[in-house]
């Protein structure tokens, strides 16, 4: 008997229907991926898709599906030669967040492996591989068995994901990234569970930041997405929590690429700063709950077990601990302040667009990074300050950026008579 035919969904259908509110099958998406990524569908028409999304969302079984189609348009890796219980911990960006550097290392050095997959700043958040591309030497490309190999000799990896993981969330990414489809909570959702999902880690830890410098302003907007990508790595069969932290400062007082990392290293020494600390520790004790470690990443980090297994990490991956990091050529101290008084507002907006102006970040995927410019906090929210005193030092090779940067920070700061309301940098904990 005759194989019944098999007649493929229309894709102006597809993208009527999610136009007009109607809900798309497990079947169509999964074809429509697939097709996708063959060259059946254009851009043109899976952009229209991706606005319909943007306005009228995913449901449960079409963001289940979804996920599913766009982890299995490439490979999983299999982590189970690292020997030890494997967590990861994703973060949806901010300004001077430079936690994985510490993390990382902190977290291997209590007993689990930390596979981290990285990527690159964009705008005003800094991404991780930029700043550890500061660092002579080290290389973010790894192939899968290198990856593995540090992973088990380390016992943590930081680098970029191949193009075999979840190559369909890479184009929908970029034409997202150019049809004004960014923010959407169930397409953010499957883009980072996605790649976290098919790199193969038991369990996930996310920090998704709220406030000014966060992608996230509101904290319903950061809840809800919290509780998307949770709900998606359960589904998935992966232990998933979420801390909601704080983001209307910057985190730590470096806001750039080697400046993040001397920030770190020094984190790793015991001399960090105290949010920093707190939101690592954090995460850190989340991750080893997951992973079911019972340790003290207090303890890790005092006694030097975390920076042994940062200096480890850096050296297999090609990179020097000790060498010299890149220097600006230029400094100059702005942002005076008005008055003598307390410091009780500085927006991490506003530092990060200045830090991006001097060449810390870049405008498109494919600009470079100057890893000597950026921003260092010279007084944070909380402490004392005196009439003229500058808040912050900019850094750059270009004198001639300075003039742009400075004019990003107007309205940054504000200094009133009594010190801000204490907060912890920790928010909430979301998980099922």
């Amino acid at each position: 008997m005759a194989e019944p035919l098999v007649i493929p969904p229309d894709t102006v259908h597809l993208i009527r229907a999610k136009r007009d509110g109607q809900p798309l099958t497990a079947a169509q998406i999964g074809w429509l991926i697939e097709a996708y990524l063959g060259g059946e569908v254009a851009d043109e028409q899976m952009s229209a898709l991706l606005m319909a999304i943007y306005f009228n969302g995913l449901d449960t079984g079409e963001l289940r599906a979804w996920t599913s189609a766009m982890i299995d348009s490439g490979e999983r890796l299999d982590l189970a030669a690292a020997g030890r219980p494997t967590v990861d911990k994703h973060s949806t960006g901010g300004v001077g967040d430079k936690v994985s550097l510490i993390l990382a290392p902190l977290v291997a050095a209590c007993g689990a492996a930390v596979p981290q997959l990285s990527g690159r700043g964009l705008g005003h958040t800094g991404g991780t591989l930029d700043k550890l591309e500061a660092i002579p030497g080290w290389r973010a490309l790894l192939s899968p068995a290198e990856m593995l190999a540090v992973l088990r000799e380390v016992g943590c990896v930081i680098c970029a994901a191949g193009p075999g993981l979840a190559p369909a969330d890479r184009r929908l990414y970029a034409l997202r990234d150019v049809t004004g489809t960014v923010e959407s909570i169930p397409l953010i959702a499957s883009s980072i569970m996605s790649k976290k999902i098919a790199e193969g880690t038991a369990a996930l830890v996310l920090d998704v930041k709220v406030g000014s410098g966060a992608f996230m302003r509101a904290e319903a907007d950061a809840r809800l997405l919290a509780q998307t990508m949770v709900t998606i790595g359960a589904e998935e069969g992966v232990a998933t929590s979420a801390l909601l932290t704080r983001m209307d400062t910057p985190l730590g007082r470096a806001v750039g690429n080697a400046i993040e990392v001397e920030e770190a290293v020094a984190t790793l020494r015991g001399e960090g700063p105290a949010d920093l600390v707190a939101v690592t520790l954090a995460l850190a004790r989340e991750m080893l709950r997951l992973a079911g470690v019972d340790a003290d990443p207090a303890a890790a980090l005092a006694d030097g077990r975390a920076l042994a297994a940062y200096r480890a990490m850096i050296t297999a991956q090609g990179g020097d601990p000790d060498a010299p990091l890149p220097v600006a050529a230029h400094t100059r101290k702005v942002l005076n302040a008005p008055a003598s008084g307390w410091l009780r507002k500085l927006d991490a907006y506003a530092v990060g667009v200045a830090a991006w102006r001097l060449g810390a970040g870049r405008a498109l995927k494919e600009h470079p990074v100057n890893p000597a410019a950026g921003v260092l906090c010279l007084a944070k929210p909380g402490e004392w300050v005196e009439r003229g005193q500058p808040v912050l030092e900019l850094r750059a090779d270009d004198e001639t950026r300075f003039a742009r940067a400075a004019d990003a920070l107007t309205g940054a700061i504000e200094v009133g008579a009594g010190p801000p309301a204490a907060s912890s940098p920790i928010i909430d904990r979301i998980d099922l």
